[in-house]
């Protein structure tokens, strides 16, 4: 099959190489997927695991990319919950080979049942974004309706998934960014947008939940808006700052069938959309995923178009 291998951590996504590999077989509980669309999170080529395995040993060449779209072509010994034939999407181990390949195989709990009326490139979209944004508002955040939420970086994959989640749940949601993203946030349904660039952050007020996906100085200014008993939850490492009288908390998103199969329906009946910036074929995966200017929003791979 092909696929997509990085082999020096240096060298990034400009390391990409479109390799010929073997077929990946399914081991116990697994199953094997045959892709249809991939995602990929350009920070993923900085985390240990795309370039070790769990006991700290080099696993070299490796395929990265951990979301999927496609159909199961295979069941491991022992594996149930899925079917051959099935449409599938979801998030997958990241210690393992990836899914910016033509095959790959993967635990079936990761999976999620993928609806016929949504596309394979849709389906690739929602995994990381949309986990990310329902762990972090919902298990980390604790958000309740009523409650006011900076989410920041809103234009992109993740903000864009934590304004729409929240403002569904009843939040009064103000969403930063760059001022060329005003349009795309406030249709996202966003109340308020603040210009990082030019606008005072500290205007907002007190709010009970900040979600960084930026850290820095952002990250340590906005601590200091979250209230008493409020929490700033954040996906860039462990918090540099944290609020006087509230909760910070950093995590690292899993796999949860049951919540992709919550987002995949909000977005078959209109509540939530996805925020795909580009599709690209796997012959041209290597330039699209190492564009010359930084990608706003996320590049799907189309594997089988």
């Amino acid at each position: 099959m092909r696929a997509i291998v990085v082999r020096d951590k240096a060298e990034g996504t400009a390391g990409m190489t479109l390799v010929e590999r073997p077929e990946p077989k399914p081991a116990i509980n697994d199953v094997a997927v045959e892709v249809h669309a991939s995602g990929f999170v350009p920070t993923e080529l900085s985390w240990p695991s795309t370039w070790a395995d769990r006991l700290g040993r080099d696993r070299t060449p490796s395929v990265p990319g951990h979301e999927l779209a496609g159909v199961v072509t295979a069941l491991g010994y022992g594996t149930t919950g899925v079917a051959v034939g099935q449409r599938v999407f979801g998030l997958t181990d990241w210690y393992r080979d990836g899914t910016l390949a033509e095959r790959v195989a993967v635990e079936a709990r990761n999976l999620a049942p993928l609806p016929g009326d949504v596309e394979f490139t849709v389906g690739a979209s929602l995994p990381i974004s949309g986990l990310t944004a329902w762990q972090g508002l919902f298990e980390h955040g604790q958000l309740q309706a009523g409650q006011s939420v900076i989410a920041h970086g809103a234009g992109g994959a993740v903000g864009s998934m934590v304004v729409q989640l929240a403002r569904e749940f009843g939040a009064y949601v103000i969403g930063t960014g760059r001022g060329a993203d005003r349009q795309a946030v406030l249709d996202f349904g966003a109340q308020e947008f603040v210009d990082l660039d030019n606008d005072a952050l500290e205007d907002v007020g007190a709010v009970d939940l900040v979600f960084d996906v930026i850290g820095g100085d952002i990250q340590k200014r906005s601590a200091g808006l979250v209230r008493a008993a409020g929490r700033l939850v954040t996906v860039v490492g462990p918090p540099e700052a944290r609020p006087t009288e509230g909760l910070a908390i950093d995590f690292v998103v899993e796999s949860d069938r049951v919540q992709l199969s919550k987002v995949v329906q909000r977005v078959r009946d209109g509540r939530l959309r996805a925020n795909i910036g580009n599709i690209a074929t796997l012959d041209d995966a290597v330039a699209a995923l190492n564009p010359t200017e930084r990608p706003k929003v996320k590049t799907i791979i189309s594997v089988r178009p």
